[in-house]
């Protein structure tokens, strides 16, 4: 049989050293044999399908180059087969942590080589020479939470420390807000400066490890012979030719990142390669292992935030503050503040900032005591009221909570600004300039007349203790007129950088974005330098070619430019946010990668938080939607594949439009992209048992006892589980015996004269958990409220979401405002006992009808039942004992559990808040038989774990019916309860043991097959 083989041009290095503007040759690659030959070799996932190559397309820069295809190693060794391979093919090779970083470094047209999944080791610290052995996908955060143990930290840490490789550390060498610390009190601010020792790769498959290099080991080296003999001879040589130009031309400064770090083998600093390949974006070698130096942790923490006149005052006070030794010393101007603000980023932790000034400094004192802490930090205090700063202007924080929410806000800062307030996209560009600390200030006033000039906006924050500014600027990167500027701008800033001392890049690299305008910093004499070290580890230019050094040009490749040009589709959500434009929503994630955290500490991405897959990250499905849209990697449209197959894992927790930080929707446009795909098309047969779970759960109620009956009967629920394409592991809770409605209609009025209020009546507790509704009516009523509730058959459609049944879940919502449009003209509230039911009209209703204000009325009357009762400050019942709190996803997206923990504390419980993300049901998600087993992973990422830990006798407080559901479903032998039956608990004085009650007995209700059996004929009808 004939193999066709395809082949790909791809851009490579032509011409001799005056060839110093990039990759304009090309060379013919056959990637089926390359892919055929990595699987056959590598110990890893070899992927060089089209959702690999958009998903590694972008990162968070501007620049975007659909790579060749993707290999994630599961082993060093793999990591070097790898590079054997792609070194027989002649194939480029791009090494990648997070891909997080702004200078487009981690994009090619190479071999993306994702090391973030599997090399994630981390050792035990030495603690006599300080040091720690990490794989360079070990998390920055995961790192300090391990060495943290024996009171030891990695230094630099970075704003995404929380989900960052120590690998994209090395490859950018990174710093952060703790560089400081690691200045003051550990060996130096950058990572290279926190690096012992590297065992690297080169792409010839050279294996060894590298670090300083004392005589006598070079001389052992030289003995030896070989390849490496020969990289050591050459460095050697390179770094006498021009040991003197790189005296006088490197800057002195904390935050020298940009160019490579050829200091690192002059004689005084010990020939240290190691430190020397820290920062070579992946040009030069790839990293397999580090040990690296760590410093003491200081835990003990005292926070100070100074107000000033403006930024530029702050700035003009860091060489002071300095004096005085912090860990931390970051700035922010007013600006980041009104756009935090405005996007309510963390309005938590502005409400902290004192607010009589515009710019502001966050000081941050570490030492082994909080006595010393505070004595550092009262004596910084007093040396500026001594020097003329008003007491009145200086707040000084004790609570780690207050303190964890400062740091936020400054985190915050690249989202707060990328779509601010006045309506323009702000861009990296000139993200992280740095300059000599004692020259922030006027650096500051020079870079705000830039702005000026170019008309340009943009905040000015950053690492101010350490010189280092950031700013994401209002660049117009879509047509020809706005690149010129772009291109205008950066060079004169570059200019301006250069005249203080400092340096293009002060954390994110050089990369393709500031690469070219290197000379202006270090001269073409050491721009050669770097050409020729490159040469020496990379003869054959195949390390992550054209960046760094010979670099594409900063206005080449980008992600936008002036023939930006995307689909548009109609579309039924309204994108208001987003300019009412769904390309625009598809742009919105910037690619800051939160949503990578690994741990459960949010709710975004839950089944990324499971399998570690880039494709389940928010960011992972909105580029595949990017891609979608572009059209030359995806290009099915709606019907493609790789989009579906990406979103089928999200479980539309809402987690993303609560915890992504600028606010990408991904729960919206999956409901958008389905409702398109399946189109004249029959959809699975769970999407109608399930999507329709109302109208079969009305019918049920009719016959409760047939229903349940047939749900316990073996052979008919199996069949009905089948029918329905729900597992056939899974178990729900029985229709109960009498609906809420029916309880409701039959009893009479109460409090005809208290205030109004609706208790809206939604599936879940008005079919099957009637006892729920039923407390939340006593518990209304008990607070002298008049309760109404809608009468007949009525649903909110939350399934239908999941299914992309969207004109029917709009019918659904026009029948909703009917039925309440009395009340909600005359600011009747609209309460919620279901979490995700409220979410509805909280989200959805707004997107899906805009422009009606009946449906805005219900939007601003709808609220949480929790919420409700702490807003009116309702008095309650007194309990006794210990609570854990779990909260709904869609209501921490929708409102916070915070009321919940209030009301139970002022009931009085000691209320633990369970960590963790979502429960792993997700409505109707866990339902279905393909999503049942990483269901229940999902539940051990955070419930199932912190009910485990709980003692018999606390109470389980879940609002979420599906929360209760998982929780019933587990192995934990423990149920949920609503906070209205708490509430019961409490007005009743009663202390039942029912957090320690084993689970209920359940069966599939008639829902599962009647829906599925049902509705798709009356689907099929309505589709004619």
């Amino acid at each position: 049989m004939k193999v066709l083989h395809r082949k790909v041009t791809i851009p490579a290095k032509a011409g001799g050293p005056e060839y110093d503007t990039g990759m304009r040759g090309s060379q013919e690659l056959d990637v089926t044999s390359l892919e055929r030959d990595l699987k056959k070799h590598v110990d890893g996932e070899v992927r060089f399908d089209s959702m690999s190559r958009a998903l590694y397309a972008t990162d968070a820069s501007n620049f975007r180059q659909p790579p060749i295809g993707v290999v994630i190693p599961r082993t060093c060794d793999a990591v070097v087969a790898t590079h054997e391979v792609c070194r027989d093919h002649q194939a480029p090779i791009v090494p990648r942590g997070t891909g997080t970083s702004l200078s487009g470094e981690t994009v090619n047209r190479a071999v993306v080589l994702d090391i973030s999944k599997y090399l994630t080791f981390i050792g035990d610290p030495d603690l006599g020479q300080r040091t720690v052995l990490v794989e360079p996908g070990a998390v920055n955060e995961h790192v300090n939470q391990h060495t943290g143990k024996w009171n030891l930290i990695f230094g630099p840490d970075p704003s995404t420390h929380s989900y960052c490789t120590i690998g994209g550390n090395l490859g950018n060498d990174s710093c952060g807000t703790h560089s400081v610390q690691s200045a003051f009190y550990g060996p130096g601010a950058r990572t290279s400066d926190n690096v012992h020792s590297l065992e690297i790769v080169t792409y010839d498959g050279l294996r060894m490890w590298v670090g300083e290099t004392s005589e006598d080991e070079f001389a052992k080296i030289m003995s030896e012979g070989g390849r490496r003999a020969e990289i050591y001879r050459q460095l050697r040589e390179l770094r006498d030719r021009y040991a003197d130009l790189i005296r006088t031309r490197f800057p002195n400064i904390p935050r020298r990142v940009s160019g490579y770090n050829l200091d690192e083998l002059l004689p005084e600093n010990g020939f240290n390669v190691a430190r020397a390949l820290v920062g070579t974006e992946g040009t030069c070698a790839t990293f397999l292992r580090a040990n690296l130096l760590l410093t003491p942790a200081m835990l003990e923490r005292a926070l100070v935030v100074i107000a000033y006149e403006d930024v530029f005052q702050a700035g003009d006070h860091v060489p002071q503050i300095l004096e005085h030794r912090p860990i931390g010393l970051e700035g922010m101007d007013r600006t980041l503040f009104d756009y935090e603000m405005h996007m309510r980023v963390k309005p938590e932790g502005i409400s902290e900032l004192p607010l009589n000034g515009s710019g502001w400094l966050l000081v941050e004192f570490g030492a082994d005591t909080k006595k010393e802490a505070d004595a550092q930090a009262d004596a910084m205090i007093a040396d500026l009221i001594k020097h003329g700063v008003h007491k009145d202007h200086i707040n000084r924080f004790d609570d780690p909570h207050q303190e964890h929410l400062l740091w936020k806000v400054r985190e915050g800062g690249l989202a707060a600004e990328s779509f601010p307030p006045d309506g323009k996209d702000h861009w990296p560009g000139w993200e992280d300039s740095a300059v000599p600390p004692d020259k922030v200030g006027p650096y500051l006033r020079d870079l705000k007349r830039l702005f000026e000039k170019y008309g340009l906006e943009g905040a000015l924050y950053g690492h101010f203790g350490q010189g280092c500014i950031h700013s994401s600027i209002s660049f117009d990167l879509r047509t020809a007129e706005g690149i010129k500027n772009y291109r205008a701008f950066i060079e004169e800033a570059a200019d301006v950088v250069v005249s203080y001392g400092g340096s293009l890049s002060g954390e994110h690299g050089d990369g393709q974005q500031r690469a070219e305008l290197l000379p202006k910093m270090f001269g073409e004499e050491l721009v050669q330098a770097f050409r020729e070290f490159k040469r020496i580890w990379d003869p054959d230019w195949k390390m992550n070619p054209g960046k760094v050094v010979d670099a594409y040009r900063l206005d080449e490749n980008l992600k936008l430019g002036a023939d930006y040009h995307p689909w548009r589709p109609s579309v039924e959500f309204a994108y208001t946010e987003d300019h009412n434009d769904f390309a625009h929503a598809t742009t919105r994630c910037v690619g800051v990668g939160r949503c990578r955290m690994t741990r459960s500490d949010q709710v975004m991405c839950p089944s990324f938080q499971a399998l570690h897959e880039e494709a389940h990250t928010t960011r992972g499905r909105a580029r595949l939607l990017f891609e979608m849209l572009e059209g030359d990697i995806i290009t099915d449209r709606w019907q493609s594949s790789e989009v579906k197959e990406s979103l089928d894992l999200c479980l539309s927790c809402k987690g993303c439009s609560n915890d992504c930080p600028v606010g990408v929707d991904i729960p919206t446009l999956k409901a958008e992209f389905l409702h398109h795909h399946f189109k004249r098309k029959i959809r699975p047969r769970y999407a109608y048992a399930l999507g329709f779970i109302d109208k079969a759960a009305h019918l049920a109620s009719k016959m409760p006892a047939i229903a349940n009956f047939v749900g316990r009967t073996p052979g008919l629920k199996h069949a009905l589980r089948f029918a329905g394409g729900v597992s056939q592991d899974r178990a729900v809770p029985t229709f109960a015996d009498v609906s809420l409605q029916e309880w409701f209609a039959a009893r009479p009025e109460r409090n005809l004269s208290g205030p109004k209020v609706v208790l809206w009546p939604d599936t879940f507790n008005n079919y099957f958990e009637s006892r729920i509704g039923m407390a939340c009516v006593e518990a209304l009523e008990a607070a002298g409220y008049h309760v109404t509730m809608p009468k007949g058959h009525i649903c909110c459609g939350r399934p239908l979401y999941d299914y992309g049944f969207l004109h029917t879940a709009r019918r659904y919502l026009e029948r909703a405002i009917d039925v309440l449009r009395d009340e909600i003209r005359d600011g009747v509230p609209v309460i919620g006992m279901e979490p995700s039911c409220l979410a509805v009209f909280r989200s959805e209703l707004r997107k899906l009808m805009p422009t009606d204000e009946d449906a805005m009325r219900l939007a601003n009357a709808a609220v949480h039942f929790s919420e409700f009762f702490e807003r009116e400050n309702i008095e309650l019942g007194k309990l006794e004992g210990d609570a854990v709190l779990w909260g709904h996803c869609h209501h921490k997206a929708t409102g916070g559990t915070s009321y919940e923990h209030k009301l139970l504390e002022r009931m009085g419980l000691n209320v633990k808040e369970a960590k963790g993300g979502c429960c792993g049901l997700a409505g109707s998600w866990g339902f279905e038989a393909d999503h049942h087993d990483l269901s229940l992973r999902i539940g051990e990422e955070g419930l199932f774990p912190a009910v485990r830990e709980a003692s018999p006798s606390t109470l389980i407080v879940a609002d979420g019916f599906s929360c209760r559901t998982q929780l019933e479903g587990s192995d934990t032998e423990r149920h949920g309860m609503h906070i209205a039956e708490v509430m019961q608990l409490a007005r009743d004085g009663e202390q039942r043991k029912a957090a320690s009650a084993t689970k209920r007995r359940f069966a599939l209700p008639l829902a599962a097959g009647g829906a599925a059996l049902g509705a798709i004929a009356v689907a099929k009808w309505k589709k004619r």
